[in-house]
């Protein structure tokens, strides 16, 4: 029968041994994977294209669609010659009448009105010249070019001119009131012998100016 010290030996070896072999065992473990680690995405889409502004107004566009102000403020009355009719209401005047003619010529006078002085005598006057193809005026010329009235409290500034070219050439008489702050404007303008004619029917008309009640 084996002594106890050998029984002793045996058991430490055997425990020596599986001691070791638990030192060979493989493990396994599951590592959560590092973001820094992982696969990159696939690249984002391009941002998509903001919608493209609207074009610009071009350069220089029609000054027709532009809103003018017209005067609002105190007004003027007037008598007009039993032979003038009187127009329908146009925007931007204060009225409008029609005159006729010998065959068939027709001239028109326009009342309108704005507020201040509308750019002064020299800008206005040269305004009308050019609708009738005639060269600016300096402003040394521009006195030579006016006549000048006193109708009860008003000042007015009386300009005629006659177009360039051969009958039947535009005639323009055109009278600029000053009133209340505002510049009201009286064209007479058609063909040049009617308008002649109708001079001094436009000086009595003048005459007839005064402030509205």
């Amino acid at each position: 029968m084996p002594s106890r010290l050998s029984l002793s030996f045996c058991l430490l070896t055997a425990l020596l041994s599986l001691s070791a072999c638990r030192r060979d065992e493989v493990r396994t473990y599951s590592v959560q994977k590092d973001p820094a680690s992982a696969a990159p995405s696939a690249p984002a889409a391009p941002p998509t294209p903001s919608a493209a502004p609207a074009a610009a107004a071009p350069a220089g566009a029609s000054m027709a669609n532009t809103a003018v102000t017209t005067a609002s403020g105190p007004g003027l009355a007037w008598t007009a010659p039993a032979h003038w009719q009187a127009g329908p209401e146009r925007p931007m005047r204060k009225a409008t009448f029609f005159i006729n003619g010998d065959a068939d010529a027709k001239t028109e006078l326009s009342i309108t009105a704005f507020p201040g002085d509308v750019g002064g005598n020299l800008a206005n006057v040269n305004r009308w010249r050019q609708q009738i193809g005639l060269p600016a005026l300096t402003a040394d010329q521009l006195g030579g070019a006016l006549q000048h009235l006193h109708v009860g409290d008003f000042h007015v500034d009386v300009a005629e001119l006659v177009g360039p070219g051969t009958p039947p050439a535009k005639r323009v008489l055109g009278a600029i009131v000053p009133h209340a702050g505002a510049t009201w404007f009286f064209k007479l303008e058609g063909p040049d012998a009617l308008v002649a004619k109708e001079k001094a029917a436009f000086f009595a008309f003048l005459n007839t100016l005064r402030p509205q009640n």
